[in-house]
């Protein structure tokens, strides 16, 4: 092996992707002759042929320009460049090593990670019974839980944050699959003192005049108020929005309005809850991935339990 660097190519790499394509495949090569010091230990060593090698070597040389080994005799050693080279080439390798056993891991049939996203109105109970029920098989599946409103979910589950998400409204979109596990049924909120509080029903048109508290735009809560209203014949007249159905209850609570909300994860004083009986006010809850993206076996085994609940996921 020369210790001078042959001449760059044409095709000498450009810019820093361009580096790390022709780079990268030959780090592997310069660690492990620099370990051995000896390029027929390290060929051995790796299955390769000792001029498979020795070409990686000096292909490695050329486009950096620099040499990175001297030979002395049957053994090499480093270079001044190549101390420097060797360290870094290092901590790249290490990089790779450890972002390839941690997508193993993830992966793993028995102990591997579900990233799954899911209502703040579904957090209180209903999440943590499906998580229970599935590990009762799979005990050491991990999962990386994620509690947002519908839209923003849909995002990281586009941007592969997430696995598997439950929401609602059920998605319609080309890049999304979404099947609709059940329905959930909304009632009207009112203070204890309001007039319609010694009712159990009550249809929508009747509240046209109140003032509402509901959740923020974006969220599939307030989506459906809006459409339930304009189905009643009215537009709702929005007093108070926040981002957390209980944050909701307690205003209303407060009597600074009324709101349309799935029901509580237990009761709240100071608030009743009507049944409405027109237009049928319901909200279906659906589990949405993202089309063509392939399943690890962990998200795929809850992926099937989440649908084997389809009807019954609420219990």
């Amino acid at each position: 092996m020369s210790t001078q660097p042959s001449p760059a190519s044409s095709a000498e790499p450009s810019t820093a992707a361009d580096w790390a394509t022709a780079l990268t495949p030959r780090l592997a090569h310069f660690v492990a002759v620099a370990r051995h010091e000896h390029v027929t230990r390290a060929a051995y060593d790796l299955g390769v042929p000792q001029s498979t090698l020795s070409r990686s070597l000096s292909r490695l040389e050329a486009d950096l320009g620099v040499a990175l080994l001297a030979r002395h005799g049957r053994t090499v050693s480093l270079t001044p460049a190549g101390r420097t080279f060797l360290a870094s080439a290092e901590r790249a390798l290490a990089a790779v090593e450890q972002a390839a056993e941690s997508v193993r891991s993830d992966a793993d049939p028995a102990t591997g990670k579900v990233a799954f996203g899911f209502l703040h109105t579904l957090g209180w109970e209903t999440v943590p019974s499906l998580i229970r029920a599935f590990r009762a098989e799979h005990p050491r599946v991990r999962f990386a839980l994620v509690q947002n409103y519908g839209a923003a979910m849909l995002e990281r589950l586009r941007a592969g944050e997430l696995d598997l998400c439950l929401t609602s409204p059920v998605p319609d979109a080309a890049d999304l699959v979404a099947r609709r596990l059940d329905e959930q049924r909304l009632s009207l909120v009112v203070p204890d003192d309001h007039p319609l509080a010694a009712r159990r029903r009550v249809r929508l048109a009747e509240v046209a005049g109140e003032p509402f508290v509901t959740l923020e735009p974006g969220y599939g809560m307030r989506r459906i108020l809006e459409s339930l209203c304009a189905e009643a014949g009215f537009r709702p007249r929005i007093a108070f929005e926040g981002e957390e159905a209980e944050t909701i209850r307690g205003l209303v609570a407060a009597g600074l309005g009324v709101a349309l909300l799935p029901p509580p994860a237990i009761a709240r004083p100071g608030v009743h809850e009507l049944t409405v009986t027109a237009p049928r006010a319901v909200r279906e809850i659906g589990l949405a991935w993202s089309a063509g993206r392939p399943d690890t076996a962990p998200v795929a085994a809850f992926k099937e339990f989440l649908l084997s609940r389809r009807g019954r996921l609420l219990g």
